[in-house]
C-alpha cells in the first residue's frame, strides 16, 4: 500500500504529505533486504496505473524483488480494483499515532486460491522464508485461502513460514470484529512455524490473555508474558518459535521498548530500553521481525535473533516511515550497548 504521511501535522489539518511504500510484510521484506543484506520478494497485486507504479518505484527503492506482483488493469476510476492506501499521523506526547487506512477493493485483497503459483517460488525458486500475517489476512473472505495456499505448498518444500498476528480493530471491525479475528488467525496459526505479535494481538487474535501487569523491563520481570507463551505452545504445538514484542507507551514520544522469544523450550527476553524516545512508531513491530528473522536464519540462534530484532525495531522508530533506515553495522553496535554520542 501507499502511506502518506502528513509529518508533524494531524491528518485533518494536512496540505502535503511524505510518500512511502508501507505494509506489515513489505516492511518486513525490506528490512532483511536493506538492513540484512538477504534477498527478498514481495508476493502481492497492484493496478496497474500511475499509483501502482508509484507504490513499484517505492518497492524497488528499497531493493525488493517485484517479480510477483500481480498487475490488475485500471478501469479508469477504481470500480473494480485499486491500490490501497493509508494515512498515518505520528502522534506526539499525550496524543496518540493515528492510521486511517483507505484499504477496500484493492487489488491485494482480491487475490484468491490458484492466482500465484507457490510451488514454482519455494520449490523450483527454493525460498527458504515466507513471512504472512494478520493483516493481509482481514483484508477479505479470500485472503486467508490464499494464505492456506501458501502455507501449504510451503511445507512440501520445507520452506519456514512466520506469521505476525497484527491486531487492527479498523480492519475487523465490519467483518466480525474479536471474534472473526480470532476464527481466521486461529485456523491459520495451526499451521504456521513461527508466530510472532504483541501481547494485544494474541489476546484479540487468539484469545490467549496475559495475566499480571505490564512487564518490568529493568529487571526483565516477564514472568506472565511466559505464561502466555506457554499457553500459545500448548494450544499450537507446530508453532517451533514464539516471539512477542513488549511494549508500554507512557506517551507517544517514550515508549519501554522490549522483547520476548520461546524456541524449542528455551526463552530469551531482551531488555531493550525502558525509555525509548519515538520519532514515528510505525513499523517498529515490523523491524523486531526481521531482525528475528536475520537471527535465526543467518545465526541459528534464538538469544541474537531477538537481540538484533530489539535493536532493529528501535532504530526504525527513530526515523519516519513504516520501514528501516537502520544499516546492519548500527544494529550491531546498538546490540553491543553503543550509546548515542555522534559518529564520525
Amino acid at each position: 500500500m501507499l502511506r502518506l504521511d502528513p509529518g508533524e501535522m494531524r491528518i485533518r489539518a494536512a496540505r502535503s504529505c511524505t510518500v512511502w511504500a508501507g505494509g506489515g510484510e513489505y516492511n518486513v521484506a525490506r528490512g532483511l533486504r536493506r538492513c540484512f543484506g538477504l534477498r527478498t520478494a514481495l508476493v502481492t497485486a497492484l493496478v496497474d496505473n500511475e499509483i501502482g507504479r508509484l507504490v513499484e518505484d517505492c518497492i524497488l527503492q528499497g531493493g525488493v524483488d517485484t517479480t510477483f506482483v500481480r498487475w490488475l488493469p485500471f478501469d479508469g476510476v477504481g470500480r473494480t480494483s485499486r491500490n490501497g492506501l493509508n494515512f498515518t499521523e505520528r502522534g506526539f506526547g499525550v496524543r496518540a499515532a493515528l492510521g486511517v487506512s483507505d484499504r477496500g477493493h484493492t487489488a491485494a485483497s482480491q487475490l484468491r486460491r490458484g492466482d500465484i503459483d507457490w510451488d514454482r517460488i519455494f520449490g523450483e525458486i527454493g525460498v527458504r522464508w515466507f513471512h504472512t500475517g494478520g493483516i493481509f489476512a482481514g483484508l477479505s473472505e479470500s485472503t486467508p485461502g490464499v494464505i492456506e495456499e501458501a502455507v501449504q505448498s510451503a511445507r512440501r518444500h520445507g520452506t519456514i513460514v512466520s506469521y505476525d498476528l497484527n491486531y487492527r480493530p479498523s480492519l475487523w471491525q465490519g467483518v466480525g470484529g474479536r471474534a472473526g479475528a480470532q476464527t481466521v488467525n486461529r485456523q491459520l496459526a495451526e499451521i504456521v512455524d513461527v508466530l510472532v505479535g504483541n501481547e494485544e494481538d494474541f489476546t484479540d487474535c487468539l484469545g490467549i490473555e496475559v495475566p499480571g501487569a505490564d512487564p518490568d523491563l529493568a529487571s526483565l520481570d516477564v514472568g506472565s508474558y511466559r505464561k502466555m507463551i506457554e499457553q500459545v505452545v500448548r494450544e499450537f504445538p507446530n508453532v517451533r518459535v514464539v516471539a512477542t514484542t513488549l511494549r508500554e507507551a507512557r506517551s507517544a514520544s517514550v515508549n519501554s521498548w522490549g522483547a520476548l522469544a520461546w524456541a524449542e523450550g528455551e526463552f530469551h527476553a531482551a531488555a531493550g530500553w525502558p525509555d525509548l524516545e519515538i520519532l514515528d512508531r510505525v513499523g517498529g513491530g515490523d523491524s523486531f521481525v526481521s531482525g528475528l528473522v536475520y537471527g535465526l536464519i543467518e545465526k541459528g540462534d534464538l538469544a541474537t535473533a531477538v537481540e538484533f530484532g530489539v535493536a532493529h525495531g528501535a532504530l526504525a522508530m527513530t526515523t519516519p516511515g513504516d520501514t528501516s533506515m537502520a544499516s546492519l553495522a548500527e544494529v550491531e553496535r546498538l546490540v553491543k550497548g553503543a550509546g548515542a554520542r555522534i559518529q564520525r
